[in-house]
C-alpha cells in the first residue's frame, strides 16, 4: 500500500480538561498519513487518481479551530473518521496530534498522540 504524508498542520485551539486550556486556548500540530493505492496516479498524473489532500488540511483545522474536545484522542478520532469517510479509496489512516507546549508545570516537552484506523474499523 502507497501512502501520502501530510505533515505540519498548524492550528489554534480550546481544547483540553483544564480551564485554562479552553479559555486561553493553544496551538497543536497534525501529522497524516494516508494509506492508499496510488498506482493509477503514477501512471495517469490525473488528479482524480489520488486524494486531493486540500480537503482534509482544511477540515483537520476546522476541528482544531472550531471543536471543543477534552481530550487530544477525540480530535485524533475525528479527524481519522473524516479522512476514511471522506474518500473510501483511503484503506487506513494514522494520526498524529500533538500539543507543542502543553500547561505541566515545569515541563517543556510536547505531548502528543498516534492513532491508526481502517476502512474495517468505522
Amino acid at each position: 500500500m502507497d501512502i501520502i504524508h501530510i505533515n505540519g498542520i498548524k492550528a489554534f485551539g480550546y481544547l483540553g480538561v483544564l480551564k485554562e486550556e479552553n479559555v486561553l486556548g493553544q496551538w497543536f500540530e497534525v501529522d497524516l498519513k494516508l494509506s492508499i493505492d496510488l498506482s493509477k496516479a503514477g501512471k495517469s498524473d490525473a488528479l482524480e487518481d489520488t486524494h486531493s489532500y486540500v480537503e482534509i488540511v482544511q477540515e483537520t483545522t476546522r476541528l482544531i479551530e472550531t471543536e471543543k474536545y477534552k481530550l487530544i484522542e477525540r480530535l485524533a478520532d475525528a479527524i481519522a473518521t473524516y479522512g476514511l469517510n471522506s474518500d473510501n479509496r483511503i484503506k487506513e489512516i494514522n494520526v498524529k496530534v500533538t500539543k507543542p507546549t502543553p500547561p505541566i508545570p515545569g515541563f517543556s516537552g510536547t505531548v502528543g498522540v498516534e492513532i491508526v484506523r481502517s476502512q474495517e474499523r468505522l
